[in-house]
């Protein structure tokens, strides 16, 4: 199925050859990861880390799933923290820009948003968590820690098969600045820019 019209449309701009060699060999083991799975005929599992599972763990999980689906690429993706906070407002607000459907299901300090990049089919469901929360796999996934507080403080994920670091600035420095929706979009931007290289070079 197709990806909403406004993901598509903003897929095709982003500036994939302009990712920096250095961040190419880091998004590089995360390539072999997937293609390995894939070779071996099992659907790879994702779970993206980082302390507060509120801003750069949910772009990730939402953009990586996005990417999957438009390569055509079988993959399950999730995210998770060491702490519960919720999905920061600022972020939903950058997906929903970059032309996601959210609904939010639940209200409270944790709210439950549904995630729609296609007109049909399941939504991500997001919400802040631990990394070991019943939702998320137990074995058998590989841990992509995508801060670096979570990537020094917890150098071992029980039940990951696979450790790998993809680290990006939190957008959280500019909150309540003239600049707040700017940098939450260059992340959003920047991370949609790289799970989109992984998926298009998985055969």
């Amino acid at each position: 199925m197709s990806l909403l019209p406004k993901i598509e449309a903003r897929i095709k701009t982003l500036p994939v050859d302009s990712i920096p060699l250095e961040r190419k060999e880091l998004l590089k083991l995360l390539i072999d990861y997937v293609q390995d799975k894939k070779n071996e005929g099992v659907v790879p599992r994702l779970n993206f880390i980082c302390t507060h599972n509120s801003r750069r763990s949910q772009l990730s999980q939402i953009w990586a799933k996005t990417a999957a689906n438009h390569f055509g690429v079988d993959v399950e993706t999730f995210s998770g923290g060491v702490e519960v906070t919720a999905f920061n407002e600022r972020a939903v607000a950058a997906i929903q820009r970059a032309g996601f459907k959210v609904t939010k299901k639940a209200n409270g300090s944790n709210p439950i948003y549904f995630v729609s990049n296609q007109a049909t089919g399941d939504p991500i469901t997001a919400f802040s968590k631990v990394y070991d929360d019943p939702a998320n796999p137990h074995t058998g996934f590989a841990a992509v820690m995508t801060c670096s507080d979570a990537d020094e403080n917890c150098p071992f994920i029980p039940g990951a098969e696979a450790r790998l670091t993809i680290r990006y600035e939190d957008p959280k420095a500019f909150d309540n600045t003239p600049e707040e929706a700017a940098r939450y979009d260059e992340r959003s931007r920047q991370i949609a820019t790289e799970m989109c290289y992984v998926f298009s070079e998985i055969k």
